[in-house]
């Protein structure tokens, strides 16, 4: 037997997401709404990665994604000037330690022309 060499284990990060979704059957969103946008952290070894895991997420539990907007990590974030809460970092933390995406935010969008 040959021992297959080890990966190595790349660290990984969380990633603040917004990812705006469609309609679908099933999808939760209240009646009457359009779509909505859902503010997320996602972990991941890279960006593309946390993006891949949250868009496959989200399909799972029947939304429709459309359109990813990273904001980047929370050093990232920090390094812009953002005003970070412990709330946030709390929750970006679960998501790294779970190595999973965590929805912070979603806000319905409705159609004013009604």
């Amino acid at each position: 037997m040959t021992d297959k060499p080890k990966k190595e284990k790349r660290p990984h990060f969380v990633y603040t997401l917004l990812v705006q979704v469609g309609r679908k059957d099933g999808d939760g969103l209240p009646d009457g709404a359009t779509g909505g946008a859902l503010m997320l952290y996602s972990s991941g070894v890279d960006e593309a990665e946390a993006v891949r895991e949250a868009v496959a997420i989200l399909k799972q539990a029947d939304l429709a994604p459309l359109d990813v907007s990273g904001y980047g990590t929370l050093e990232e974030r920090l390094a812009e000037g953002h005003d970070i809460s412990d709330d946030e970092r709390a929750l970006m933390q679960r998501a790294l330690d779970e190595n999973s995406v965590v929805v912070a935010q979603l806000t319905p969008f409705f159609d004013e022309q009604k």
